[in-house]
């Protein structure tokens, strides 16, 4: 009884080195080749008693976010560079590629080493700077409904901004303050679970669970659509 539980040696190992103790198994599988795998997701825990190392992970990121967004005194600059001669070069070599691959097809060629090409273009142009794709957006756009419930009470409305950055407010000892606030939204627990599984299946409630996973989205969205009368400035995007 004196010697060390092997699996409480592998947790402190993987704290030692930030790894999270946690994992969320999920299973991927590719469309295209039925290949399935299973892949260890961080679970992003917020509390050290339930993984240390992602908490730790959320914290600094957090801190990043209150030094680099809200606690900016003057507005980001997203003004993207000029194009130089290189990248010009490859979204042009990009455009007669697909000419090519279009003439192939439409003749009822094979189009295999066109397409093998057009994809090492794309990364190439990625690779030299360039952010996107070059054919834009290639699947329909996902909209959602912004339009209040007709039973909801009126909220308070505040003028919107144009700009990123927080108000500030100056002490009595004349230090200026920039504070900023992080709402996290929780669902409560279905029953304990490890590894992916319920330890107590009988009692583990698989209808509130599912419940939740089919409505969460559109919680939140009312949740956002709720807050957006209310705050002054507009908030950053990471």
């Amino acid at each position: 009884m004196a010697q060390p539980l092997a699996r409480e040696v592998v947790e402190e190992i993987a704290k030692q080195y930030g790894v999270c103790i946690r994992p969320v198994p999920l299973r991927r599988q590719d469309i295209l080749t039925g290949q399935v795998e299973v892949i260890d997701v961080p679970c992003g825990a917020t509390l050290d008693s339930r993984c240390p190392p992602c908490a730790k992970r959320n914290r600094q990121l957090r801190r990043a976010q209150c030094r680099e967004g809200w606690h900016l005194e003057s507005e980001p600059v997203n003004t993207p560079d000029e194009a130089d001669d290189y990248q010009r070069h490859l979204v042009e070599l990009r455009a007669d590629a697909q000419a090519w691959r279009d003439e192939v097809e439409k003749a009822g060629g094979d189009t295999t080493d066109l397409d093998a090409a057009i994809e090492d273009l794309d990364e190439e142009i990625n690779r030299a700077g360039m952010r996107g794709n070059v054919l834009g957006r290639t699947s329909g756009k996902r909209s959602r409904s912004t339009k209040r419930r007709q039973d909801a009470p009126d909220l308070p409305k505040r003028q919107m901004t144009r700009a990123t950055l927080g108000r500030t407010f100056t002490g009595l000892d004349g230090k200026v303050y920039r504070p900023s606030m992080f709402v996290t939204l929780t669902l409560p627990s279905y029953g304990r679970v490890l590894e992916g599984a319920p330890l107590d299946p009988d009692r583990y409630d698989y209808a509130r669970a599912a419940r939740d996973a089919l409505h969460f989205s559109k919680l939140v969205d009312r949740f956002v659509q709720n807050l957006r009368p209310s705050p002054g400035p507009r908030t950053p995007t990471n």
